[in-house]
């Protein structure tokens, strides 16, 4: 999972800071496929279009890459605060592909977070640039990976190996209905299904879950009616097939 062959491009910019990036979408313009159909390519988009940097040529997903040597597991820099709660609400937000490097310029991890999973609990708001910054005033944000469940963090290349496209597809697959979800609710599945992997087992019990209410409660400071919630979230999660109902208040986690 090379990037070297491409140095001598990137060489030919003269904005060093920005090789790493030409590297990084040189080679997902060479090596990537669509997660989401049988595309076996995607088409990197016009220059400075805003937060997009590949589509799929047939089923026209989007797909924004981010791509540095080293990467925080917890969190990761993204943009503009304010244009990304905007983006979440119209649910706009396009899929991200997190690319990891080596000094090497070898690709040691690609993880692809399907755009679903973008709600406003997996988005901190950062402390607006001091008064001498080029852009005084701005507040970006921080997408926190680590309040994203493992459903929604897809391994395309993982210890610098390529994982199994039909397996990126099948994971890819899995969790498309969430899309069904309404974005005003989304949110509140997404962290119910995080609190359901939280635990850690394959079977659980309604009162297990409630122990997360004050968790959720502090996502959600607006809402009142915790338990109904989680109630009525584990129901969309059993009609999109990832949990089965065995008894009155237990649960069994669909692998």
């Amino acid at each position: 999972m090379n990037l070297q062959c491409m140095v001598d491009l990137a060489r030919a910019y003269k904005a060093g800071p920005q090789i790493a990036r030409v590297l990084s979408e040189q080679w997902c313009k060479r090596e990537l496929y669509c997660p989401a159909c049988d595309s076996d390519h995607l088409e990197q988009t016009k220059a400075n279009t805003p937060a997009v940097d590949f589509a799929c040529p047939k089923c026209k997903q989007l797909f924004q890459l981010k791509s540095r040597r080293g990467w925080n597991p917890r969190k990761i820099p993204d943009a503009g605060y304010d244009a990304m709660l905007r983006a979440i609400g119209a649910d706009k937000t396009p899929n991200l592909l997190v690319l990891q490097y080596s000094s090497t310029w070898l690709v040691e991890n690609l993880l692809l977070i399907p755009r679903v999973f973008f709600t406003k609990s997996v988005i901190e708001k950062r402390s607006p640039l001091g008064p001498n910054a080029e852009r005084a005033g701005w507040v970006g944000c921080n997408i926190l990976l680590a309040q994203i469940p493992s459903d929604g963090k897809v391994a395309v290349v993982a210890d610098g190996v390529a994982i199994p496209e039909l397996r990126v597809r099948e994971e890819f697959s899995r969790v498309r209905k969430l899309a069904e979800v309404p974005p005003s609710m989304r949110g509140w599945t997404v962290d119910v299904l995080n609190m359901v992997r939280r635990l850690g087992k394959g079977q659980f019990t309604l009162q297990e879950l409630y122990e997360f209410e004050h968790d959720l409660k502090a996502l959600h400071p607006g809402n009142r009616n915790v338990r109904p919630k989680i109630r009525q979230q584990l129901q969309i999660l059993r009609n999109m097939g990832m949990l089965e109902f065995v008894t009155p208040g237990r649960y069994v986690v669909r692998k």
